[in-house]
């Protein structure tokens, strides 16, 4: 298999992290600049069908893109250590818990960088007004995860899973535009710095 990646964006950042924590290091790693284009050149559409990173080129030739459908994969093949869930109740916990993640805090925290830092304006037409409105919209998010981190150890629960690497990637994402936990939130601090702890930490980077 090959993964096609890129540095620093979030969603190839999401999968180096998931397969760091399983230790995978038997998948071909192709890692290309955004800036360049590459993902929009007629070679890699006819090979991967859209203008995205990361995909993941399986050994049949199709292609599985989206990080948490490949991250899916990826879990049935190397199922150690498990981080999607062992029955029914804890998957659609973990499940419930990840779509918080990434719908209430990981987008708008990706829509402030794509408007607020100076590089990606040769991606994005910025605003000024969007920059700042998803920037209150993120640190609004994170208010239900403190509490949430001020009864269980890890997001989903006594474990670590998937939900935590979607919010510590998307929250090191943000560091771009100056964006970070309040000093007013211990609990997320105190789980920011064990996952800053983790061999895990600058996957993708």
């Amino acid at each position: 298999m090959k993964l096609y990646t890129s540095r620093l964006a979030p969603n190839p950042r999401r999968v180096r992290w998931f397969m760091a924590e399983k230790s995978i290091t038997d998948i071909e790693i192709d890692e290309f600049d955004l800036f360049t284009g590459r993902h929009k050149s007629p070679a890699y559409l006819a090979e991967v069908g859209a203008p995205v990173a990361p995909a993941l080129v399986l050994d049949d030739g199709s292609v599985i893109t989206e990080s948490l459908a490949i991250c899916r994969y990826l879990e049935s093949l190397y199922p150690e250590p498990n981080l999607f869930g062992l029955d029914p109740r804890e998957t659609a916990h973990i499940e419930m818990w990840t779509r918080r993640v990434e719908l209430t805090a990981a987008n708008p925290m990706m829509m402030a960088v794509r408007h607020g830092h100076p590089a990606l304006a040769a991606l994005e037409t910025q605003s000024p007004e969007m920059f700042a409105a998803n920037v209150a919209r993120a640190q609004k998010a994170l208010e239900p995860f403190e509490t949430r981190l001020g009864e269980t150890e890890w997001i989903a629960g006594d474990r670590l899973t998937i939900a935590d690497g979607i919010l510590f990637t998307s929250l090191e994402f943000a560091r771009m535009v100056k964006f970070k936990v309040a000093e007013n939130q211990p609990h997320l601090l105190r789980w920011q710095a064990a996952m800053r702890e983790r061999d895990s930490a600058t996957a993708g980077t």
